[in-house]
């Protein structure tokens, strides 16, 4: 009988394949991209020239996945996962300490941001040595904990008792499983709240049923819910899933899961446990036969009328006319958003807005609009793209099939009267196959409308999502000075 073949997650069938030949394909440090000068100059201390295929494909993938810095994931979402099978000795311990060294630079605070985990102490040990060397000289601090000193003594190493609080002494904690649970369990003051990489090291020894409830220990951990202070309350972090208005606005410390192993389970079932987050895999364990894609996908034609990206979160706020410029200024500053493409419904509106927002400062901000010649639009679009423009302002006219590369979130200031413009102008982002946020700001009056046009074109999954007064109080000072100037200009 034929065999059966299992069904295989689309990321495990057609991996990112790593050459296997190391030697044939050693790649020189310099030609690595993104890495920190302070990191070449150790590696070349250790005598370290090139990179073997499984590190140089690695880390400039874990480094772009937090290249807006490790608080947000690229372009404000969560990173993907990372899983890398690669055969013992193929280099993988350095294909993550290298990035995460480099990913924590420049923290401020100190917290377990790092957590690696491993079956046995030899092991662990053999990792911190590396990740000790890496860190010399740059004020992150590496804690072991294995069991080979005391509970008491290890307690002492990770977390300092201070008279506002416990406070860390790790940046990066290596680990073998059993330790590691006590301490979640029984050590005040140990926190995974702010955890961002956890390195899952031998991950098929460490997926099966003993160690699986470390892992959920882990995980449990760095979502628990801080109860000391307020501050705390604007990095709550939410359980993963699809990335929603709600959670891209309030700035969470993702969480990224790196697996390293020499032979990955090929199980669905297990790594289901594991409970990944749209991961990439990079591979070379393979077998060298041509593997053959099965093409016939069948596309299953919905009877909406309209299709959306599908990578496209919408969120409504509703809102008063006075508090939308203080809206659009808590995005852009205190939400820190980035490459945003902003609606108005006329050419004075966007004008109007654009003088506003220019006079308040802090953001850098164009508007498109068809009162500038196309020479100039062309220009204007460029720096957008380029992430030198981080607020376009326009009308419909003007966006009409444009297409802008790299919009993270649209803004209707004003709310579309019409369904096709508010498709039109959502679908400026989430292009591609990428994802996007779409945030429209709708006066109280205009929202049950709002709601049952979006609601006849078969559009379910739009979110509330209001915003708080006191959250736009800070501003409030500057954007009346601001206003002043403005009504200076326009006199």
């Amino acid at each position: 009988s034929p065999q059966v073949q299992p069904f295989l997650p689309q990321w495990l069938a057609q991996p990112k394949r790593v050459p296997k030949r190391i030697k044939d394909n050693l790649c020189p440090v310099k030609d690595v991209p993104g890495i920190h000068p302070r990191l070449l100059k150790k590696l070349e201390v250790n005598g370290i020239e090139s990179f073997f295929p499984v590190q140089a494909e690695v880390i400039p993938a874990i480094l772009q996945s937090a290249s807006n810095g490790y608080l947000m994931g690229r372009g404000g979402y969560r990173p993907k996962d990372i899983c890398v099978s690669a055969p013992t000795g193929s280099g993988k311990t350095l294909s993550f300490v290298i990035p995460i060294v480099q990913v924590l630079l420049d923290r401020v605070v100190c917290h377990v941001r790092a957590l690696v985990v491993l079956p046995t102490k030899e092991l662990a040990q053999q990792v911190s040595k590396v990740f000790n060397i890496y860190t010399d000289g740059t004020g992150l601090k590496v804690v072991l904990i294995t069991g080979q000193k005391s509970f008491a003594k290890e307690q002492e190493m990770l977390v300092q008792k201070k008279v506002t609080g416990y406070c860390s002494l790790a940046d990066i904690v290596v680990a073998t499983p059993g330790r590691l649970t006590d301490h979640i369990r029984q050590t005040p003051g140990f926190s995974l709240t702010q955890l961002r990489f956890l390195i899952i090291d031998e991950a098929d020894r460490m997926i099966d049923d003993m160690h699986q409830n470390c892992l959920n220990q882990i995980v449990k951990a760095a979502f628990q819910v801080e109860n000391d202070s307020g501050s705390n309350m604007l990095f709550q972090r939410t359980k993963p899933g699809p990335v929603t208005a709600a959670n891209s606005c309030s700035p969470q410390i993702p969480l990224q899961k790196l697996l390293f192993s020499a032979t990955l389970t090929q199980d669905p079932e297990k790594l289901q446990q594991l409970d990944l987050f749209q991961p990439r895999l990079f591979t070379s364990v393979y077998s060298e036969k041509k593997m053959l894609g099965d093409e016939t996908e069948t596309e299953q034609e919905t009877n909406n009328k309209y299709t959306l990206p599908e990578g496209l979160s919408q969120c409504y706020v509703p809102c008063d006319l006075n508090s939308k410029p203080l809206l659009l200024l808590y995005f852009m500053l205190t939400m820190k958003f980035t490459r945003v493409l902003c609606f108005t419904n006329s050419r004075e509106a966007s004008h109007r807005l654009f003088l506003l927002i220019q006079a308040f400062g802090g953001v850098t901000v164009a508007e498109f609009s068809s009162r500038l010649p196309p020479n100039e639009r062309q220009k204007t679009i460029k720096e957008f793209e380029q992430g030198k423009i981080q607020l376009l302002i326009s009308t419909d006219a003007t966006a009409r099939g444009i297409d802008v590369k790299g919009v993270n979130y649209v803004i209707n200031y004003d709310a579309p009267q019409f369904i096709r413009t508010y498709i039109h102008r959502v679908g400026r982002t989430a292009r591609a196959g990428k994802v996007g946020v779409a945030f429209s700001l709708v006066l109280r009056i205009q929202e049950r409308r709002f709601l049952r046009m979006l609601r006849d074109a078969g559009i379910q999954d739009i979110k509330k999502h209001p915003v708080k007064g006191n959250s736009l109080k800070p501003l409030v000072q500057q954007y009346e000075g601001a206003l002043c100037k403005l009504e200076k200009t326009i006199k």
